[in-house]
């Protein structure tokens, strides 16, 4: 959409965008983003110095206001509006600095509270860095689980998308000896039912088509190397297809991603983490992007993680966060039309 068939700003969503690490690439991205003319007004949660100090690093131009001064609808082209986190310790450009890790928490609770409250259409998270919030004494295995408690969301689930890809996690960052435990009937089906309604509410797909990945390999062939599709997956997919829902599974996910079979679904459901995204990255990386479903709010985020190595170089691939505003605004928009 250019500038001039933009709607009036009153009418435009209003996105909230959490920098991530602050040592990593997030905070690269977002001055980034703040180039754009984007079909929504967005707001970039967390340090303005940091933003201010990332922008003379990369060469880019850079005027912020917080958002308060802003006024919220009014501020002008070319002018970045902020909702301000401090920070705890200055940032050096690809060191990580555990002082910080409650900074990171504190713009994810600043965006999801926002929209809970409705002063955001949706929000979009730059990568965090696990680790070092871990290190800080502080319990997080991710986004997906953090926001899903802020919320008080029983049952969120993981998507990646990338145009017309969509890979769903039945599972999320769990270590590989604990996947088969976590692959019940109540929590597999707890996952279909938040991936078909919001595949329905949030993308507009009506009837949804969603294949089914096995657990281990070839499916299990037919119990031989796992019960788990036997005794769980296939009972659970035959009841759903008798109420009306077109899925199809346990498939064998080696021969799963092909395309020619890819065309036949909306989405992939997969049973854990690295089953079904290396495929996808490999597909869509760099403009891949993750989406969590179930949640009462909109929220999107980077396929990747935070790059340590490239932050405050000018070498970060934006794509990712772009795309996964522009999904931002259209499931917002999607959602406003939609009540």
């Amino acid at each position: 959409m250019s500038a001039t068939n933009l709607p009036a700003a009153s009418h435009l969503p209003l996105i909230a965008v959490t920098a991530g690490e602050p040592a990593g690439i997030g905070p690269d991205l977002c001055v980034m983003l703040a180039q754009r003319q984007l079909a929504a007004r967005i707001v970039l949660v967390g340090d303005p110095a940091l933003f201010e100090q990332r922008a003379r690093l990369l060469g880019l131009p850079w005027q912020g206001i917080t958002l308060g001064a802003a006024q919220k609808k009014t501020y002008a082209l070319g002018v970045t509006p902020m909702l301000t986190t401090p920070l705890a310790a200055p940032v050096i450009a690809g060191k990580l600095d555990p002082q910080n890790a409650p900074y990171v928490l504190h713009t994810l609770e600043a965006a999801v509270d926002g929209c809970l409250r409705g002063q955001f259409d949706a929000m979009v998270t730059a990568p965090a860095h696990k680790g070092v919030i871990n290190d800080a004494g502080i319990t997080f295995t991710g986004h997906t689980e953090f926001l899903a408690a802020r919320t008080r969301t029983p049952h969120a689930v993981m998507m990646l998308v990338a145009d017309d890809l969509r890979v769903a996690l039945a599972t999320t960052h769990l270590a590989v000896k604990d996947i088969a435990s976590h692959i019940t009937r109540e929590n597999l089906e707890q996952t279909l039912r938040v991936l078909h309604h919001d595949l329905v509410a949030r993308f507009g797909i009506m009837a949804p088509r969603i294949a089914v990945a096995g657990l281990n390999p070839h499916a299990g062939e037919s119990g031989h190397l796992g019960r788990e599709e036997v005794e769980i997956i296939a009972p659970l997919v035959e009841q759903l297809r008798g109420g009306g829902w077109q899925i199809c599974g346990p498939l064998p996910a080696d021969t799963l991603f092909q395309r020619e079979r890819l065309a036949a679904f909306d989405c992939v459901l997969v049973m854990y983490h690295d089953q079904g995204l290396p495929v996808f990255k490999h597909i869509s990386f760099g403009h891949g992007v993750n989406v969590t479903l179930g949640l009462p709010i909109v929220r999107t985020s980077v396929d990747h993680g935070t790059a340590l190595e490239l932050a405050g170089t000018g070498r970060a691939d934006p794509g990712s966060l772009f795309a996964a505003v522009d999904l931002a605004i259209a499931l917002a928009c999607q959602t406003t039309t939609s009540r």
